[in-house]
């Protein structure tokens, strides 16, 4: 069974203000993309944060695309 990229996102109450980190790194999801969304590279982002892998990289966009994906309920 091939682990999933999400198991790399952990959430620990007194670590980061409860928000999704990088395996237990003091690097939220959230920093990651805004770092892409600004522009950086994975491997700029790699360089900048050599304790990160492409994968986590890649967790925190699957984590992100998980939690836009919910249907919206509108009153007829």
């Amino acid at each position: 069974m091939k682990p999933s990229l999400l198991d790399r996102i952990t959430i620990e109450p007194g670590k980061c203000g409860g928000r999704p980190c990088i395996r237990g790194q003091r690097i939220r999801v959230t920093d990651i993309l805004s770092l892409l969304g600004a522009g950086a590279s994975h491997q700029e982002i790699i360089e900048d944060y050599p304790f990160l892998e492409e994968n986590d990289i890649l967790a925190a966009l699957e984590y992100a695309a998980a939690q836009t994906d919910h249907a919206i309920l509108i009153a007829a």
